[in-house]
């Protein structure tokens, strides 16, 4: 009897199959970093928007660390730790917008989500924490590509 090759390479590959990790890469859930690039799952800021800079590291970032073993959660906090400049500079930024408002930045208000006592720089942290968890879970759900890297870090225009 004669063995067809054929038939022995699609048994080895079926048996192959039932041996890796089942889950399907969701690539249209994946940032695009290339430039002028609007569009796949761009969850991003405007650019107008005075989060956006943040916004834009932390997919960077999250991105970037995503392929790390570590809770999602982990590696969530090591972006945000990554963006503190531009966490700083917006937080900066709305001091001294506020500085001529009467009140302090110690308790603003009310959280919208929480119903908790808060104000512009914590609400600030609550959003950093959120947007890096999201893009963390986000890029190891689509196993997505992360962007260049220039010098060490995610590249702004890769």
């Amino acid at each position: 009897m004669k063995t067809n090759p054929y038939a022995v390479l699609a048994l080895a590959a079926a048996a192959l199959a039932g041996c890796g990790d089942h889950r399907m890469a969701n690539s249209a859930m994946c940032a695009d970093f290339r430039p002028g690039s609007a569009g796949k799952a761009n969850l991003a800021l405007p650019s107008t928007d005075a989060a956006g800079p943040v916004d834009d590291c932390l997919r960077r970032w999250a991105y970037s660390l995503a392929g790390s073993r570590d809770e999602a959660d982990t590696v969530a906090e090591a972006t945000v730790a990554a963006c503190s400049a531009q966490l700083s500079h917006w937080g900066q930024t709305t001091v001294g917008a506020r500085s001529g408002e009467q009140g302090d930045t110690q308790a603003d208000g009310v959280s919208l989500t929480t119903g908790q006592p808060t104000n512009p720089l914590a609400e600030h942290g609550a959003f950093a924490r959120g947007r890096a968890v999201l893009y963390v879970v986000q890029a190891r759900a689509g196993r997505c590509a992360p962007p260049a890297v220039v010098n060490g870090a995610p590249a702004a225009d890769s």
